[in-house]
């Protein structure tokens, strides 16, 4: 069996449990054009931050 099989519902044991690690968010900054926030998801450009990962199943 693959390492990232995507069958969760059958191993659904195998999978560890997770912690994070958030920080303190520090705001100092906004975008001046709210259109380029509206279209990032935030207004706040510290919390912009793409999904640049993959899918488990391709």
């Amino acid at each position: 069996m693959n390492k990232w099989d995507c069958n969760f519902n059958e191993n659904f044991d195998r999978f560890p449990v997770a912690m994070a690690y958030v920080p303190w968010q520090r705001l100092t900054q906004v975008y001046e054009d709210l259109d380029e926030g509206l279209k990032n998801g935030t207004i706040f450009p510290e919390l912009y931050k793409p999904f640049t990962g993959r899918r488990c199943c391709q």
